[in-house]
């Protein structure tokens, strides 16, 4: 059992540790708040950009847009090759956060290479960059200057050489592998196709198709059809990257706010049962030491 002097280290050290991590408990709580404000402000244009692209395309337009085109196989001469971006953060102490998003991206490359596809990783974060780099994977390109506070210029950079290998049939897919930011509790990891863009479909179609009895609606555009596509695939494309940015941002501070309040309750939880065990030793050692002062005493007496 240690003694009281070790007892007394140990819950000094406890105590100064639990300053740390309720400073970045605090600090983590501050950022997401910044972060969930970003991202409430992304989501409503991502699904309005998606919700007019699904009352423009049909299955005769969408032929002539690469982006929307799906790709053969590569056993019919199709691509060989697919993408899967991977975001994670360039800091630790998030509890299991990044390894649940390395764990989701590797998950990814198995089945695309299971297809007979090669897969090129690009890594954004320097925990999902060093992983794969003591894998001894080669990362067809890395970036971890985007921090916490990512751009639209930042999307453009990552998403614009993948739209042109796409359009040139150099690539089947696209994926992005990142966290969804449910709430600050809830961080799961997910993977998101981003290319070929996926419309869930002409709204006009669906709207024909359940409306026995109604006339479908009819579209007067100006410019036409293919020229807002020309312009509203590759920004579908970017707006998906930086949400997907914006969101693992936000879960990342939600991570670590969570894990940094676990860990100050399990430091003040600890220095309550060490302080009980130094009194009981403190106790016991002045019961004992008031036994020999009365024991002394009745010897003398004797």
């Amino acid at each position: 059992m240690a003694k009281g002097r070790q007892l007394k280290g140990r819950i000094r050290s406890i105590r100064n540790t639990r300053k740390i991590t309720r400073t970045m408990e605090l600090v983590a709580t501050s950022k997401l708040k910044r972060a969930q404000d970003r991202v409430v402000a992304a989501r409503p244009y991502s699904e309005a950009l998606r919700e007019v692209m699904a009352d423009l395309v049909t299955p005769e337009l969408a032929e002539g847009f690469p982006l929307l085109r799906q790709p053969k196989a590569p056993a019919q001469g199709g691509p060989r090759r697919a993408a899967v971006i991977l975001i994670t953060s360039n800091r630790g102490l998030a509890g299991a956060f990044n390894a649940n998003l390395i764990k989701e991206a590797r998950k990814r490359i198995e089945q695309l290479e299971a297809e007979g596809l090669t897969v090129d990783l690009y890594g954004l974060g320097k925990k999902g960059i060093g992983f794969f780099k003591y894998l001894g994977r080669t990362l067809a390109a890395e970036r971890q200057d985007i921090g916490d506070r990512p751009t639209a210029e930042h999307a453009v950079e990552i998403a614009a050489p993948l739209i042109a290998s796409y359009e040139r049939g150099e690539l089947a897919s696209v994926d992005l592998v990142q966290a969804r930011f449910l709430s600050a509790m809830q961080t799961p990891p997910a993977t998101v196709r981003i290319l070929p863009v996926d419309t869930g479909g002409s709204r006009r179609e669906q709207a024909g198709a359940g409306a026995s009895g109604k006339r479908a609606l009819n579209y007067i555009l100006n410019p036409s059809a293919d020229a807002i596509l020309q312009e509203l695939l590759p920004l579908y494309v970017r707006n998906a990257v930086y949400r997907g940015l914006v969101e693992t941002v936000a879960a990342e501070h939600g991570a670590r706010r969570t894990a940094m309040k676990n860990a100050t309750d399990n430091a003040g939880e600890l220095i309550q049962i060490l302080t009980r065990t130094y009194n009981r030793q403190r106790q016991a050692q002045i019961t004992q030491e008031i036994a020999e002062i009365v024991g002394g005493a009745a010897a003398l007496q004797g």
